[in-house]
């Protein structure tokens, strides 16, 4: 239930001046009656903790706590039944001075209905089932993301309700994986001798092969790394054999009809069949080498990949692919169906959303800022994101991040709604006066009149008065808004008579 603007204003005034009161000890009682709930049993049990509070060894403790059940006892017995939404009542000394007494009660019926029952003696008054009822009911989605995985929810008042969580199937960067070979395998070097792949080092340059001009190059490592696997494939050829991790790309040589005609194609070493031949290198000059068997083995190994600048190089005698540029594009598309999928998933879970204030968005570095400008998402769901936050994390705790991070974003989407409807009223009083009002009596006959469209009424106004107000504006459907006095807009409204009407049609004052 959405709460009345004077029940909002009412309750907001009620949580704030018991907010300043603190006692010098767990002495400040706070009662909770739910909706329905026997009055009778709640005195009953308020005498029960009276005698409890003898017990007190605190001389000064005792004697305000049961100097406060005593009040709220009979302010209780006054108020007799329990009201429709429930009572909440608190009681306690409230004097400045140590030494000194002064035992107030107070009670409100919340606008709300109580579902839960509580008594407690504390130094400071139980508020937060009010506070709770002055959140706005209004929801915000929040999304935290990298490429690794994606975390949506809604924010609810103060609470985070998790919705999705979604990982993705972009690999790791190639140096936590990649095309490998085993640490022995003896890669050619361009001077022509050999040297174990473990053994090569950053710009070692080494024998490649440019199939556009069919002649070997030299070309420098420009990366080396180890990796661990739990694959193994060792492949036999007529000419030798190597081992090598299952993705791991080699050049397949493919005969055409015409003789002497073949094509190119690259397979990984998983892919590989009997029959098939791989390029095999003697001298300067390649030969064919028939794979004759294939074998893969399941452990633990530890392999050495490597980055050649002309994306392959000599290992074991046989032309092998460097992983680095096809890696990259496996990487770089896995990416783009993760932030599709993202994409999707915002627009099915927030765009329904009648009350959705907003979207907050976040996650680390600049991923998310790559997501929202390749635009991935609708221009409908764009419109809807606030704020853009860095995080350090992409799970619940990013969420809470992303909420603390936005704290400011929050409390200035909340004032922007009043000052819009202010900067109307004000705009319209310079520019078409006779369709505003402004001024207690002024503004009450035009809300006799039925001509309000708007009410704005200033929370500096008396209670009374904004009551009454309300309750005249509730017979012509009048839109109530109450106005802080927080921004330079509220302070306006309150110094031209904190009331102020914006006019169905006009009306000569």
């Amino acid at each position: 239930m959405a709460l009345e603007a004077v029940q909002k204003f009412k309750l907001k005034r009620f949580v704030k001046d018991l907010s300043v009161h603190k006692g010098r000890h767990t002495e400040l009682v706070s009662v909770y009656i739910p909706a329905g709930y026997d009055m009778n049993k709640i005195i009953s049990h308020l005498q029960e903790e009276q005698g409890t509070a003898s017990n007190i060894k605190s001389a000064s403790t005792r004697k305000n706590v049961q100097a406060a059940l005593e009040r709220m006892i009979q302010h209780l017995r006054i108020v007799g039944k329990t009201p429709p939404n429930g009572l909440a009542v608190f009681s306690g000394n409230v004097a400045e001075r140590e030494g000194k007494t002064d035992v107030q009660v107070w009670s409100i019926e919340p606008p709300i209905e109580l579902k839960q029952r509580i008594y407690r003696c504390d130094k400071e008054f139980v508020l937060e089932p009010l506070e709770e009822m002055l959140e706005s009911r209004e929801v915000y989605g929040m999304v935290v993301m990298d490429r690794r995985e994606a975390t949506f929810a809604l924010l609810k008042g103060k609470s985070v309700v998790p919705l999705q969580k979604i990982g993705s199937n972009v690999p790791g960067k190639t140096r936590a994986g990649g095309q490998c070979l085993v640490p022995e395998t003896k890669v050619r070097l361009a001077n022509g001798s050999l040297k174990k792949i473990e053994k090569i080092k950053l710009n070692t340059k080494l024998k490649s092969y440019d199939f556009e001009k069919g002649k070997f190059i030299k070309s420098p490592c420009s990366a080396a790394w180890y990796v661990k696997k739990t694959d193994l494939c060792t492949i036999k050829t007529t000419k030798g054999e190597i081992k090598a991790s299952p993705d791991h790309l080699f050049f397949v040589k493919v005969p055409l009809k015409r003789i002497d005609d073949y094509k190119i194609v690259q397979k990984t070493a998983r892919a590989l069949k009997t029959g098939e031949f791989l390029f095999y290198v003697k001298g300067s000059k390649l030969h064919d080498a028939m794979i004759t068997r294939k074998s893969t083995r399941k452990g633990k190994f530890t392999m050495v990949d490597i980055t050649v600048e002309n994306q392959n190089f000599v290992a074991g005698n046989f032309i092998v692919h460097n992983s680095a540029q096809r890696f990259a594009r496996i990487r770089e598309g896995a990416a783009i169906d993760f932030y599709k999928k993202i994409a999707e998933i915002m627009k099915e879970q927030y765009l329904h959303l009648d009350n959705l204030k907003g979207i907050l968005f976040g996650g680390p570095g600049h991923t998310k800022h790559q997501f929202l400008e390749k635009g991935y998402v609708t221009d409908q769901v764009a419109k809807k994101i606030i704020a853009v936050r860095d995080t350090s994390y992409t799970d619940e705790f990013g969420l809470q991040e992303l909420l603390q991070k936005c704290e400011d974003t929050l409390a200035s989407e909340e004032i922007a709604g009043e000052k819009k409807i202010v900067n109307r009223f004000l705009g319209m009083l310079a520019t078409d006066a006779k369709k505003v009002a402004y001024g207690l009596q002024q503004v009450k006959d035009t809300l006799e009149l039925g001509a309000v469209e708007v009410l704005l009424v200033s929370e500096a106004l008396p209670e009374e008065e904004a009551e009454a107000l309300e309750k005249k504006a509730q017979e012509f459907n009048t839109e109530v808004r109450m106005i802080s006095t927080e921004t330079r807009e509220g302070v306006q409204l309150k110094e031209i008579g904190m009331v102020g009407a914006i006019l169905r049609y006009p009306i000569e004052t």
